[in-house]
């Protein structure tokens, strides 16, 4: 799995670096070199083909409201503007979230984290069901939404928690080690815990070959 390319759209340079860092110290986002215009903004789109796109309002030559029906990329709105009628406008032209100025680097980083849940929810083939769509568009929100009542947990689904008790990073192989199961059915519970927030899924990468998914509990 290789990083999601972030292109930060913002007229203030400084804001706009510091988001950039914000999304560089996110695990599995990489922030491209952020742009101030819409212009600047589409050239970008088409050349580079960032995964994702963190757009402001307010832009000097277009606005971003604007901008955002004319790009075919997953984007979500940064900006002070706060007015009803943009924050519809916004969601009715596409954006797949929006975050009000000032925000903290946790701020960010809980949207960030929510939209790699949602990727991974609609990755694959096949069809999903009414629930995994439900819970694609509950992860976009990040964890900002209030947290639903906790479900019983599995004989299994404890066994894994318990095992990435000592606070290690381990991968899905370890897991498997510990809990007794097979490598594949410990996939597919770090999965499911990672997308209701339980766990958290860190990269590691070695000298050669694709980078290792390693898991730890959240928080």
């Amino acid at each position: 799995m290789t990083d999601f390319r972030v292109l930060i759209v913002d007229d203030d340079f400084h804001v706009a670096r510091l988001h950039a860092t914000y999304v560089d110290g996110v695990p599995g986002f990489t922030a491209l070199a952020p742009v101030g215009t819409a212009s600047l903004a589409l050239h970008a789109v088409h050349a580079l083909r960032p995964d994702l796109v963190l757009l402001d309002v307010y832009l000097p030559d277009t606005p971003g409201l604007e901008l955002l029906r004319t790009v075919d990329v997953d984007a979500f709105i940064l900006t002070a503007a706060a007015d009803p009628d943009s924050i519809r406008l916004a969601l009715r032209r596409g954006a797949l979230g929006y975050l009000i100025k000032p925000f903290t680097a946790d701020d960010l980083e809980a949207v960030l984290r929510g939209y790699a849940r949602y990727r991974r929810l609609l990755r694959g083939p096949g069809t999903l069901d009414q629930a995994a769509v439900d819970r694609a568009r509950r992860a976009l929100l990040g964890g900002r939404e209030a947290t639903a009542p906790a479900r019983p947990r599995s004989g299994t689904e404890t066994a894994v928690l318990e095992a990435l008790g000592s606070g290690d990073l381990l991968s899905a192989a370890e897991v498997a080690a510990v809990v007794g199961v097979s490598r594949a059915t410990a996939q597919r519970y770090l999965a499911a815990l990672a997308d209701d927030g339980s766990v958290e899924i860190q990269l590691r990468y070695g000298s050669t070959g694709r980078p290792e998914h390693r898991y730890g509990l959240r928080g």
